[in-house]
């Protein structure tokens, strides 16, 4: 299963490079270097609620716990929730 990023999901093109990246500015969760790997995305793609300033809906966000209840809306965040959920049951039990 391929675990698509935000910007993939919400085809918002502020990743790197991305065609609004210019006008717009980057992501921070798209060059967010702490989140490297984790979720098998790229750096903080698949866990974007939690980095600070990202847009959603045509608006800067601020902190997760400023804009959790939008978060818990967002078909992106309901879909890593999902797909994480499935993957955990199917990982093997050490």
């Amino acid at each position: 299963m391929k675990k698509i990023n935000c910007w993939e999901f919400m085809g918002c093109g502020r990743e790197p490079g991305g065609r609004q990246a210019d006008e717009l500015g980057v992501c921070p969760a798209a060059d967010d270097k702490r989140y490297d790997g984790i979720q098998g995305g790229k750096n903080a793609g698949r866990v974007c609620w939690v980095v600070v300033g990202t847009m959603c809906n045509g608006e800067v966000k601020g902190t997760f716990a400023k804009k959790y209840q939008d978060c818990k809306k967002c078909e992106f965040y309901k879909k890593v929730r999902e797909e994480e959920s499935i993957l955990h049951k199917l990982s093997p039990k050490d």
